[in-house]
């Protein structure tokens, strides 16, 4: 992919919108790479259409939320408009070879804008809901990375050595919203367990703070909210702390090359009630061995300004590629 792969970027679209994205906090990553693409891909790049493999779509969603969307009035039909319109200046054959990408929440709804970007280009998103029409064939799952003022936290820059001692089985703080944290938070909230330590909020007297006590448990707690990504998911393979995966239809970030059950736990909803059963019975060797697995995947999470290889904009790009040889030879 490294030496063969040729990515266009379309140069139609004015900023915000077009051309730029969010660079701090939640959405990070869409910005970033969007800027990556457009300032700093490097080999991947190609100001020849007739050179490109895959052809990208450099827009915002989290921009068109910012600037089109009226606050309150759940109307998204703004944001599918603009896509529509974006996608019928730049191709009348938007196929297989085109992809766009996002991180908000909103971005399938977008994508729905235009049938033939929804239906036939590869989707990059946060939000890999297969019960909401992400299609693991075509479309690429995208870790949703959440970086303070645009760094990673001070905290998670350097993990502490794997001999540490780490006091607490698991830990999770967050706020109550989606169909699954209300169910962990109901079972294990505030028991005062010195192992699972479970809080919709930290409490104001804590000596610890939120990424402290990652670093100071084996396994963090990775709920879905709203949709079903969350940045804890990054956060937990920053500190080193191994996931522990609490969704439902999501296709997790890289999983055609990244075996997940070597560096994560996937815990059942309906099995959320045993969850300290469940990770007790983890011993320490089978422990050791996921640690392991998640200190070994941290550099395909991070994002690195310019990128280097193997980091998540090389496994974007990476995904894209596999997904753009597949749908070519489904169709050949």
């Amino acid at each position: 992919m490294e030496k063969r792969m040729k990515v266009y970027v379309y140069k139609e679209g004015e900023p915000p919108i077009v051309h730029d994205g969010p660079c701090k906090d939640i959405y990070t990553i869409e910005g970033r790479f969007i800027h990556e693409m457009e300032h700093g891909a490097g080999k991947f790049r190609t100001e020849d259409p007739e050179r490109a493999h895959v052809y990208f779509m450099p827009f915002s969603v989290t921009w068109m939320v910012k600037y089109l969307y009226t606050p309150l009035s759940y109307n998204l039909t703004p944001l599918r408009h603009f896509v529509a319109d974006y996608v019928s200046v730049i191709s009348t054959n938007l196929g297989a070879d085109h992809f766009m990408l996002a991180c908000h929440d909103w971005g399938p709804h977008a994508s729905r804008g235009s049938p033939l970007l929804n239906h036939n280009s590869i989707r990059v998103l946060c939000n890999a809901n297969t019960s909401e029409g992400f299609t693991p064939r075509k479309d690429v799952s995208l870790p949703e990375i959440h970086l303070y003022g645009g760094n990673i936290p001070t905290q998670l820059r350097s993990p502490p050595p794997p001999s540490s001692h780490r006091p607490h089985l698991a830990f999770f703080a967050g706020g109550l919203h989606g169909p699954i944290r209300p169910i962990l938070l109901r079972h294990w909230k505030d028991r005062n367990d010195t192992d699972l330590r479970v809080f919709e909020y930290l409490p104001k007297a804590s000596p610890l703070d939120y990424h402290t006590f990652m670093l100071r448990s084996k396994f963090c707690l990775c709920p879905s909210g709203h949709e079903v990504a969350s940045p804890r998911i990054v956060e937990a393979i920053y500190a080193e702390c191994v996931p522990v995966i609490l969704s439902e239809s999501y296709v997790l970030p890289f999983s055609d090359v990244l075996r997940w059950e070597a560096f994560s736990v996937q815990v059942g909803v309906s099995e959320i009630p045993r969850l300290k059963e469940i990770l007790g019975g983890i011993g320490e060797r089978e422990y050791l061995r996921l640690k392991s697995g998640v200190r070994s995947v941290r550099r395909h999470f991070v994002l690195n300004q310019p990128a280097k290889r193997f980091d998540v904009f090389h496994m974007i790009l990476h995904s894209v590629w596999l997904r753009r040889l597949d749908l070519k030879n489904l169709v050949a």
